[in-house]
């Protein structure tokens, strides 16, 4: 493989729920766009990926579908998830002979089963990867972030994605306790729609959900006050109609499943062993991922949890960067990389 290591490129691929990104090996960050596709249901065709097709959402004609082909982290569309991963590592790696000699490193939640982890390694595959290495989506993070990770102290980080929050305490190396919660930037989105459909009895699409999220969304009451204009389906009349939502009213909604991240916190930090639990409070708790990006959720998590907590640096591709700097210096890694055989522990 050596003779050839000049016609293939090792890539990290973040397969998000809500995004997808690629890392090509001494080039960066190449490929941020939304993990949707759009299909024609008389034909079978592709229309568009990412960024063209989340154009399309809640505006397409019956005969369009608009795919996610991945449910909380888990690809529950296999041939679409090989379609975006195909049409994604083409426009990076081009038509070329040797365009196929990717080796990837993917980030998979930590909850995934051993068939889930081998149905992303096949989905990679098959889109022309020649090997796919796994790496848990908290370690990425924390690579992501520059956390000593090899260090035999804690680092507790919460990557708070599209689909999946996951809360993990890694040191030496390894995650030493985590959860997986459905419960993320989705469902959050999906907690505005709902309130808004109850409370004001208007109907909207996901888009405007995000929208407000991240206009006049926050976790904690904030000092101005933040209102915005919506438009929707009157469920009454059937007809159309705009109100002001207000930022308590888009804050309400998302009460709930705030209150389930933070319980998730706690239930990891009760579970730690006492000597991390010290390092926690000593270093605090770190928040990475786009949903990591709603105003005020670190200072709401340090006012639950009695723990400093702040948000990496450029949350929303902090695991892409993970991976980046993981194939970029595969050797030093390579122990981390989740479906790689572990060394043998012997007692003396």
């Amino acid at each position: 493989m050596p003779l050839f290591r000049s016609f293939y490129k090792n890539v990290g691929v973040d397969l998000g729920t809500a995004n997808f990104l690629v890392y090509l090996e001494g080039q960066g960050i190449v490929v941020n766009e939304p993990t949707l596709i759009a299909l024609n249901n008389r034909t079978g065709q592709i229309l568009t990926v990412g960024s063209d097709a989340k154009k399309m959402l809640d505006r397409a004609p019956a005969h369009i579908s608009l795919i996610k082909p991945l449910i909380n982290g888990v690809i529950s569309d296999f041939e679409m998830t090989e379609a975006i991963m195909k049409f994604f590592l083409r426009k990076v790696g081009g038509e070329g002979l040797f365009s196929r000699y990717y080796l990837a490193a993917m980030s998979v939640p930590t909850n995934l089963t051993e068939v889930e982890r081998k149905s992303v390694e096949d989905a990679a595959v098959s889109a022309g990867i020649s090997k796919a290495l796994l790496v848990e989506e908290p370690i990425a993070s924390a690579v992501g972030a520059r956390l000593p990770i090899d260090e035999p102290s804690a680092n507790m980080i919460v990557d708070i994605g599209g689909g999946t929050t996951e809360v993990s305490v890694i040191s030496v190396g390894g995650t030493v306790v985590s959860k997986s919660l459905k419960i993320a930037g989705q469902k959050l989105s999906e907690d505005i729609i709902r309130y808004i459909r109850d409370e004001f009895k208007l109907s909207i699409g996901e888009p405007t959900a995000e929208e407000l999220k991240i206009a006049i969304g926050s976790a904690i009451p904030q000092d101005e006050k933040s209102e915005m204009a919506v438009r929707g389906r009157d469920m009454s009349t059937g007809l159309p109609k705009e109100i002001i939502i207000k930022g308590g009213n888009v804050r309400a909604a998302m009460q709930k499943s705030l209150k389930s991240i933070v319980e998730a916190i706690r239930e990891i930090i009760e579970e730690a062993p006492p000597e991390l639990v010290g390092d926690i409070l000593k270093r605090g708790i770190y928040l990475s991922g786009g949903g990591s990006l709603l105003s005020g959720l670190d200072r709401y998590i340090e006012r639950e949890v009695t723990v400093k907590t702040s948000v990496v640096d450029d949350p929303l591709t902090c695991v892409v960067r993970g991976l980046g700097i993981i194939v970029e210096d595969l050797p030093k890694y390579e122990a981390i990389l989740s479906n790689q055989p572990r060394p043998k522990i012997i007692n003396i």
